[in-house]
C-alpha cells in the first residue's frame, strides 16, 4: 500500500474501526445484563466438578459470594488473590470481586513459595482464595509455611508477620485446615445489609476503576503487577468474542489457564458479553479430557496454544471423538505452523479459528484474524487491528516507519493498562501516576502507553495485518 500523495509506502499506522461502540459498563453490570438476556441458558459447565449453571444461577451464586466477601470485612479497593487451577470457584471469585468493588489478583498456580510471597506482598492482598492441592502441588501446605500464624488464628482474623495485609484465607475443597474459611461458607456469610451494599455498589462503581492485577512473567526483572480496569478487560473480551462471531448459541471449551488473560478475558469475559457458555474440560490441560468435553458438550469454539492443539490432534484416541460441532476458536501464544493450521481446520472442523496477539498490558488482544481470513494469512500474521485500538510501528528514534519495515510496536486505546502496581520508578519514567494505596488513577496524560514489540505492518494486503517478530522491554507511554 502506498501513500497517494507522495507515492511512497504508507506509514505503519493502523486504527481499528467498528460499527459497535465500546461498552461503558462494569463487569457486574455485564453479568446483570447477561441474566436479563440469556438467564435460562447455560453460563458455566465444568463436568469434572459436576457443575452446570444457567446465567441466572451463576449470577445468584456470584451475588452471594460478593456479599460474603463484604461480611468478611473486605472493602472497596481491597485486593483479593486467587491461587488455583481452573475451577468454578475461581470464576465465582472473579465476578464476585468485580461486584464487591475489589481488585482481583490472579496468581499463577505454578508459583512456588517465594513467588507467592512476592505476589501477595507486592499488592497487599487482604484475602487469598486458594485450592487445597492439585497433583503434586500442596497449595494449602505452602500457605501454612508462608504464614505459620494461620493455624492458630481465628478464621478471617489472620495477623501474619510476613504478610501484614492478609486477613483471610479462603480454602477451596478440603479437608479444611485450621484458620481457613471454606469457600462454600463464604456464600452463607452475607446478610441483607451486605446484599444491599452490593446493590448500592452497582451504581457507585465506575468502569474506569481497577478490577484486576495480573503479574507479568518478569523477563525484565521481578514480575510486575499489570493493573487493569473494567473498561480494559470487559471490552477486550467483547471484541475478541465478536471477532469469532460468538452468540448465545456458542459454547467455548476453555482448557487454557484462567489465571491468564487467555482464560479469564478471552474466555470468561467474551462469554458474559456475547452470551456464550464457558466450558471447563478440567483443572489443568489434558488433551484427552479436552477432546471428551468438546465432543460431549457440543462445543463450538476451542482455545489453545499451538502445542495444545498438536497434543489433541496427535492423541491416539482422537478419531473416536465427534468434533463436528466445532466452528471457531483462538490459537495464540506462539506462531502456528501451516500444517497445524491445516489439520485444525480440516480434522477438528475449526475452519473459522482465529489467531490473536497482544500482551497483558493491553488487556490482552490488539490484533486478531477474521474468521474468513485465508489460511496463509492466519499463519504468517497475527491478524488485523482490533476495534477502537491504534497501533504504530516506530524506529529507534520514535519515528513511524514505512509499512513492511521492522520496528517497535506501540499501542494506544481503551485496552492500555492503568500502570504497574506499586512501581513508582517505572511509572515515573513513563509519565504514569503510581498505583498504590494512595493513588489508583489513570496515567498523567489520560491514557497512553506502548507495547514494545518488534514487528511489521503488512503492506501488501488490505486491511493491513501485523507480523510479530519479538517482544522486549517494559511498556512505555505513547503520547
Amino acid at each position: 500500500m502506498t501513500d497517494q500523495v507522495s507515492g511512497r509506502k504508507a506509514p505503519s499506522y493502523v486504527c481499528g474501526v467498528s460499527d459497535a461502540p465500546l461498552l461503558g459498563i462494569t463487569i457486574g453490570r455485564a453479568l446483570d445484563l447477561a441474566v436479563t438476556r440469556w438467564g435460562d441458558r447455560e453460563a458455566l459447565v465444568s463436568p469434572s466438578h459436576d457443575t452446570r449453571w444457567s446465567w441466572r444461577e451463576f449470577a445468584e451464586r456470584v451475588d452471594a459470594v460478593a456479599a460474603g466477601l463484604l461480611a468478611l470485612g473486605l472493602q472497596r479497593g481491597d485486593r483479593i488473590g486467587a491461587w488455583s487451577m481452573n475451577r468454578p470457584e475461581w470464576t465465582l471469585t472473579q465476578f464476585a470481586a468485580a461486584k464487591a468493588g475489589l481488585i482481583f489478583v490472579t496468581i499463577n498456580p505454578a508459583y512456588r513459595l517465594s513467588e507467592l510471597e512476592f505476589a501477595l506482598a507486592k499488592v497487599g492482598c487482604a484475602a487469598l482464595v486458594t485450592a487445597t492441592a492439585f497433583k503434586t502441588s500442596d497449595y494449602i501446605g505452602m500457605v501454612n509455611a508462608l504464614v505459620p500464624e494461620l493455624a492458630a488464628s481465628e478464621p478471617g482474623a489472620l495477623r501474619a508477620a510476613k504478610l501484614p495485609a492478609l486477613r483471610a484465607v479462603i480454602q477451596i475443597g478440603g479437608p479444611k485446615v485450621p484458620g481457613t474459611i471454606a469457600f462454600d461458607e463464604v456464600a452463607r456469610m452475607g446478610g441483607e445489609r451486605h446484599r444491599q451494599t452490593i446493590a448500592q455498589l452497582a451504581d457507585e462503581l465506575q468502569f474506569d476503576d481497577p478490577v484486576n492485577i495480573q503479574f507479568t512473567s518478569g523477563t525484565t526483572g521481578s514480575p510486575k503487577g499489570v493493573t487493569l480496569t473494567h473498561h480494559n478487560i470487559l471490552n477486550n473480551g467483547y471484541f475478541t468474542g465478536r471477532a469469532m462471531k460468538l452468540t448465545e448459541a456458542d459454547r467455548i471449551c476453555i482448557p487454557v489457564p484462567l489465571y491468564h488473560c487467555f482464560g479469564m478475558v478471552m474466555g470468561n469475559l467474551a462469554a458474559v458479553t456475547c452470551g456464550a457458555t464457558m466450558v471447563y474440560p478440567g483443572e489443568g490441560f489434558d488433551p484427552l479430557a479436552t477432546l471428551q468435553t468438546a465432543s460431549k458438550e457440543k462445543c463450538t469454539a476451542l482455545y489453545g496454544v499451538p502445542t495444545m492443539f498438536i497434543a489433541e490432534l496427535d492423541h491416539p484416541q482422537f478419531a473416536e471423538f465427534d468434533l463436528s460441532s466445532l466452528r471457531t476458536g483462538i490459537m495464540a501464544g506462539a506462531p502456528c505452523p501451516v500444517e497445524v493450521m491445516r489439520r485444525v481446520n480440516e480434522r477438528m472442523n475449526m475452519r473459522e479459528v482465529t489467531i490473536a496477539y497482544g500482551m497483558t498490558e493491553t488487556s490482552p488482544v490488539s490484533f486478531q484474524s477474521a474468521v474468513d481470513d485465508p489460511e496463509d494469512r492466519r499463519v504468517s500474521t497475527v491478524g488485523r487491528i482490533h476495534p477502537h485500538v491504534e497501533v504504530k510501528i516506530v524506529d529507534l528514534e520514535g519515528r513511524i516507519v514505512p509499512r513492511g519495515q521492522r520496528g517497535e510496536l506501540c499501542t494506544r486505546g481503551y485496552s492500555v493498562m492503568l500502570g504497574y502496581w506499586d512501581e513508582a520508578e517505572i511509572d515515573a519514567e513513563n509519565d504514569l501516576r503510581p498505583l498504590g494505596e494512595a493513588d489508583r488513577h489513570v496515567d498523567a496524560s489520560g491514557r497512553q502507553h506502548a507495547d514494545r514489540t518488534a514487528g511489521t505492518v503488512d503492506h501488501a494486503h488490505a486491511p493491513p495485518r501485523f507480523a510479530m517478530r519479538s517482544r522486549f522491554r517494559n511498556c512505555h507511554r505513547w503520547c
